[in-house]
């Protein structure tokens, strides 16, 4: 059997969030917006719940909380919607950095071909950005600062509680991509001087379709977003159209799940990482990244001498695994991420990423290993 390591693109579903969901499917089909009989009202305190389950994780008011399709629309609808209040005020300089998501990028390019300078802080070798770069970038109409929260390729970790120290006297508007870090990494999307998050619901074991942006306030001011799309008025104007009451239910209960059993999967993905990181020292694997700084969950690493589009066709039999960001895949090119790390390009060219949740399997890792080296 072929075991499952690409979580990082997109997880199972867990077996209670998938109970939910079929629930609300079958039984529970009531529009949220129906307010003449009970199924509509049954369904409207469903997704007011998963609101609730959702603020909870990172400490927000539930009314903070906009649903979406994912991680990708929170992103597009966080950047291109702060465009009008940064044309009106005269602010239209962005910071972020260049190992983000596309789908933090892409809006950003757009935003650029209409007038507004986007820097893009390099990270050092070890894959992270700091506080200092972003605070050296900062100018008086500085409009956005967009950081991820886990590199979707590396798995290292960014200084979000650093960078909001960094921008606590700065009016900036301070944005997180969390599609890989909500519910995995508690404590740093707590910080009240995060506005807007991103998150994506088949991350963290919910099915795809579905994800929210928390949109934070400060004091009794919402960021100033303009929709991207109209029609209906759902989600505070700010994301029209019927909500999907069975997907909505499910990301709140997959948000509940993951903030009980945080250290237990914790505990299970640091289980999994120590086997990976014994077996690939044995045949001279390179880490990518400062491993000090990365989530149990993800190991990217380069086996000198080898591309990695080589290794994955010798282990497809055995794992499923990437070289990069599932969003990207179809046309590999050299990773944006390990190229703005200033990696070799035989690291770059060879780097593979295994990533995996508490529900993985045992891999035989011993035979990962041996088939890698039959490769030489």
């Amino acid at each position: 059997m072929v075991a499952y390591l690409d979580c990082n693109a997109t997880t199972p579903i867990d077996p209670e969030v998938e109970q939910e969901f079929l629930r609300y499917i079958r039984e529970e089909f009531g529009n949220a917006g129906s307010r003449t009989h009970e199924f509509g009202t049954r369904a409207k305190q469903a997704v007011q719940r998963a609101r609730d389950q959702v603020a909870v994780v990172v400490k927000c008011q539930r009314e903070e909380a906009i649903f979406t399709s994912g991680a990708t629309e929170s992103n597009n609808l966080a950047l291109l919607g702060l465009r009008e209040h940064g044309e009106k005020t005269g602010r239209k300089y962005i910071i972020t950095t260049a190992i983000e998501h596309k789908a933090v990028l892409e809006p950003l390019e757009f935003l650029a071909a209409r007038g507004f300078t986007v820097t893009l802080l390099k990270p050092d070798a070890g894959g992270s950005v700091s506080a200092e770069q972003v605070a050296a970038a900062l100018q008086p109409d500085t409009l956005l600062v967009s950081v991820m929260h886990v590199n979707n390729e590396t798995g290292v970790i960014q200084p979000l509680d650093d960078i909001a120290k960094a921008l606590a006297q700065h009016e900036a508007f301070f944005h997180v991509d969390a599609a890989q870090g909500f519910g995995k990494r508690i404590a740093e999307l707590q910080n009240p001087r995060l506005d807007l998050i991103s998150i994506s619901g088949h991350k963290i074991y919910a099915p795809k379709g579905i994800g929210a942006l928390v949109t934070r306030r400060r004091g009794y001011e919402r960021p100033p977003l303009t929709p991207l799309t109209f029609g209906g008025g759902q989600e505070r104007g700010l994301r029209p159209g019927t909500l999907p009451v069975a997907l909505i239910v499910a990301l709140g209960k997959a948000a509940e799940v993951a903030t009980r059993d945080h250290q237990k999967r914790t505990k299970r993905c640091e289980q999994i990482k120590r086997a990976a990181l014994t077996a690939f020292q044995q045949i001279g694997g390179v880490p990518t990244g400062d491993q000090n700084k990365t989530v149990p969950s993800t190991f990217n690493v380069a086996i000198p001498g080898l591309d990695s589009e080589a290794v994955m066709l010798a282990l497809k039999e055995l794992v499923a695994i990437s070289n990069g960001s599932a969003c990207t895949s179809q046309n590999y090119t050299a990773s944006h991420v390990l190229t703005a790390m200033n990696l070799p390009d035989d690291h770059i060219k060879g780097a593979l990423r295994f990533s995996w949740c508490h529900m993985t399997t045992d891999v035989s890792w011993n035979e990962v290993v041996r088939v890698i080296a039959s490769l030489r």
